[in-house]
């Protein structure tokens, strides 16, 4: 049994309230609960109890024992200072503050109704690919898809976690932040930590002074990712590598480690080398591309911004020195779209949130409405379950759910789990 089962029963009121007393003896009346607190510190926040006489405002803290108090030392806190009620599932220890006062506990153990307890153990040590797999379906509709929208949005809340740190280290430079972000996710997952790393060496105003020139686009960004530093027999990468000496002394670069960057397991439309030069020919193409993304009216509209066509070299090669049948190398839809899920819907519902403005925070959510939902053994299995997703919206949520509460068996922090416990 875990702590959430406690927080359940007391937010739903699940066990049995006749004749409630502290394991003193003191009669209790439960006015206000209180809030669940995501945060640090006591349980639940806000409460109001009364016991015996006397109308108590504050927390409540839950544990399985009492004596997790001191294991979890509580007692050094002063955060658990304002504790009014003590509830456990057994006290095994009496608790009392520092000034030797006992606080007031409250024992769930012989309230706890046995069926629903049951239906707990059943999830928790059951399993399936999901604990509630042979239950879900008998959870109304309408309960499913009110938490996905939640979970679509606590998704969003977590990617923008990271990218409002970001944004505050570049003094709130959106347009440069976005780039970084925008390039961390042109790598994919295999490369996004040097792709990162190069985007972060090199700043956005320093490649917008030659957006104009293509070739010395790639000298910088090719140089930087520390992939011109060996001799080479074509012409294309000499005169890279000779235009990147001048701009690397110009601007005083350090460039990373080129060893960083992986291939193994890649196709070849994937090499580090055709997402360079694509990214390159992007900047090329584009002026204030987040500021364009802000007043784009769809996902089509931000495709067509994306349309880019990689450079005449690129076109016959995959790596450098090494010919390869001619192809254009675009970047693909799919690529495109998981850059919308991945970096510019989580930025618009930054900018939203940081502007004060939903406006920005509902297209954020409709771009995701357009989108097909992603393919991957997740969604496969969610749709062998009966719950294909129609778009990514929903894949992004299903996704949510099924990493970080399935996996976990936060049964009881879910919205599902508690429908399934209720029924």
């Amino acid at each position: 049994m875990k702590e959430d089962f406690l927080y359940y029963l007391w937010r739903t009121k699940r066990f049995d309230l006749n004749e409630l007393k502290t394991t003193s003896g003191d009669e209790i009346t439960i006015q206000n609960g209180g809030e669940l607190n995501h945060d640090a510190g006591p349980d639940f926040l806000n409460a109001r109890i009364k016991i015996g006489d006397t109308l108590w405002a504050g927390n409540v803290e839950m544990h399985l024992k009492s004596s997790d108090w001191i294991s979890h030392k509580h007692h050094q806190d002063p955060a658990y200072d304002n504790v009014i009620l003590h509830v456990v599932l057994e006290e095994d220890q009496t608790i009392v503050r520092n000034c030797g006062e006992q606080i007031s506990c409250l024992e769930l153990r012989k309230r706890v109704p046995p069926k629903i307890s049951k239906i707990y153990n059943k999830l928790l040590q059951n399993g399936h690919w999901i604990p509630c797999q042979h239950l879900i379906h008998k959870v109304p509709e309408i309960t499913r898809n009110l938490w996905l929208d939640r979970l679509l949005v606590e998704r969003l809340e977590i990617k923008i976690s990271e990218m409002e740190k970001s944004l505050a280290l570049n003094q709130n430079n959106w347009e440069e932040t976005f780039y970084q972000f925008l390039a961390r996710n042109f790598g994919m997952k295999i490369n996004a930590e040097p792709f990162e790393q190069l985007a972060k060496s090199i700043p956005l105003i320093t490649l917008s002074r030659h957006k104009s020139n293509l070739l010395k686009l790639e000298a910088l960004l090719f140089g930087q990712a520390g992939l011109l530093e060996r001799d080479f027999n074509d012409n294309y990468p000499k005169k890279l590598q000779k235009e990147y000496q001048f701009l690397k002394q110009k601007y005083q670069l350090q460039a990373i480690n080129g060893v960083s960057w992986k291939l193994l397991r890649l196709r070849p439309a994937n090499f580090p080398t055709i997402r360079i030069a694509q990214f390159a020919t992007l900047i090329h193409q584009s002026v204030h591309l987040f500021s364009k993304i802000l007043v784009a009216k769809n996902a089509k509209e931000i495709e067509n911004m994306f349309d880019v066509k990689i450079s005449n070299y690129w076109q016959t090669h995959y790596v450098f020195d090494k010919p390869s049948i001619k192809r254009n190398k675009s970047f693909g839809k799919t690529a495109v779209h998981l850059l919308i899920i991945n970096t510019i819907a989580p930025f618009l519902f930054l900018y939203g949130k940081k502007k004060g403005d939903e406006r920005y925070k509902e297209k954020a959510l409709q771009l995701l409405e357009e989108l097909k939902p992603e393919k991957n053994n997740i969604m496969d299995k969610w749709k062998s379950l009966g719950f294909e997703a129609t778009s990514a919206y929903q894949s992004q949520a299903l996704l949510h759910l099924k990493n970080n509460y399935c996996k976990a068996k936060k049964c009881m922090s879910c919205a599902i789990g508690n429908a399934v416990l209720n029924n």
